[in-house]
């Protein structure tokens, strides 16, 4: 078949690999002149199946309302009183009871444990390097409080057998030794062996040569005017004056998606505004050894070979994009706590993305009502996390082959009914 997939993040260019790998003749349409240079150019760097956790959880709502007067908050709501905003707000908190959680919890790591094996996978075929380490995540606790809540979690990764250790301030010091240099007190932690860190737009920009090289086009500074859709198919894309017919379409477009969509689909997806830094190391005995995730602020600190990502905070406002120094003086504050002298924080370069979010957290894999039109976004926090194994799924529906794994409640039309 002949595919066009819209946008080059690392879901698109994941699909793009896994849909070549299966024979059909694939083109990418990209407004940016590269791959991976929107969502996926500073994210935090860990692949973290086993913290794969909807936002939407039990508690949020009163936490959030505290959070709104906090200096430091992880998250900050900004109500522009949007019908789309309204309506996605109204969603998730649809999706804050213990049953729902659970339940989101339980198809979200499914998806992200599935995909840690296609990218061990594709790892070992392709021998792609993205200064990746299997070296674990660790999440830090500050008070025992954390430590205790941690427990619906771990019932959790009980169920699907997924490896974990949960670690007293001793044993958290000897995963990640640099910890002793901490200026905070810390408790224990929440460390799972399987998971992996690694730069996502090396891996996108790399993984993108080599789907040109098995014959995949990129059409780069390509801006994506409509879809054209005859009767109820999809039957191409319209960019300036070029149409692109298609046997298939597959939008991966992130937190745009509903945009190009609007008055066709109802997209339940929300733009939620994250902030990284990226801070050169100087001293790398005081440095991360993989990821660790701070309970307290919600912000990640990974480690890649000569440089720290801290990556975090999450901002409802619309298609916003300003760079906020409150954001990155927290940032700073949370990694020169945790990792004092490891990097030059007055070095690091400052970056904020768009995280495409649903109301459960759980991305949107499948087929719509429009025939010939497909969808895989939503991944909110964990695109680089469920990108192997997202690509490898849409494209096995698509090439109409056995999923490897459930996948019937990842569609869209899970929200034509309870969700």
């Amino acid at each position: 078949m002949k595919i066009v997939i819209l946008g080059s993040g690392v879901i698109g260019v994941t699909s793009a690999y896994y849909l070549s790998q299966a024979g059909h003749e694939v083109t990418v349409i990209e407004r940016h002149e590269a791959a991976a240079l929107d969502t996926s150019f500073g994210n935090a760097g860990q692949i973290s199946p086993g913290y794969a956790s909807p936002w939407a959880a039990p508690g949020i709502p009163t936490k959030a309302m505290k959070w709104m007067f906090a200096k430091n908050s992880p998250l900050t709501i900004r109500p522009d009183w949007t019908l789309d905003q309204i309506k996605w707000m109204m969603a998730m908190l649809k999706n804050c009871d213990e049953a729902r959680y659970q339940r989101n919890k339980l198809r979200m790591v499914r998806l992200a444990e599935y995909s840690r094996e296609c990218l061990i996978k594709l790892r070992a075929d392709t021998g792609i390097f993205y200064e990746g380490r299997q070296k674990g995540t660790t999440q830090v606790f500050r008070s025992s409080a954390q430590m205790e809540a941690a427990d619906k979690d771990i019932q959790v990764l009980k169920t699907l057998g997924v490896p974990y250790e949960l670690l007293n301030g001793k044993e958290l010091l000897n995963a990640e030794p640099a910890l002793a240099n901490s200026r905070v007190p810390l408790v224990g932690g929440l460390r799972l062996p399987n998971d992996e860190t690694g730069d996502c737009q090396m891996f996108t920009t790399r993984l993108a040569e080599m789907c040109v090289a098995q014959g995949v086009t990129f059409l780069y500074n390509t801006t994506i005017d409509e879809l054209v859709i005859q009767g109820n198919v999809a039957t191409g894309v319209r960019c300036g004056n070029v149409t692109h017919n298609a046997n298939a379409i597959l939008c991966t477009l992130g937190a745009y998606t509903p945009q190009l969509l609007k008055g066709r689909l109802d997209i339940p997806i929300y733009p939620i505004k994250g902030y990284s830094i990226t801070v050169p190391i100087k001293n790398a005995e005081r440095a991360p050894t993989s990821t660790i995730l701070d309970e307290t602020y919600k912000i990640a600190i990974t480690r890649f070979d000569d440089r720290i990502r801290v990556g975090g905070m999450a901002e409802l406002r619309g298609y916003n994009k300003d760079l906020l120094n409150s954001r990155r003086e927290t940032l700073e504050m949370v990694v020169n706590d945790l990792y004092p002298d490891a990097g030059d924080t007055k070095l690091a370069t400052f970056w904020t993305g768009l995280r495409p979010v649903t109301p459960d957290s759980t991305p949107i894999i499948g087929g719509t009502a429009i025939q010939n039109l497909w969808l895989n976004a939503g991944h909110g926090t964990l695109g680089w996390t469920m990108a192997c194994g997202s690509g490898k799924l849409i494209a096995d529906l698509i090439s109409q082959k056995e999923a490897e794994i459930e996948h019937t409640d990842l569609s869209l039309s899970r929200y034509n009914s309870d969700n």
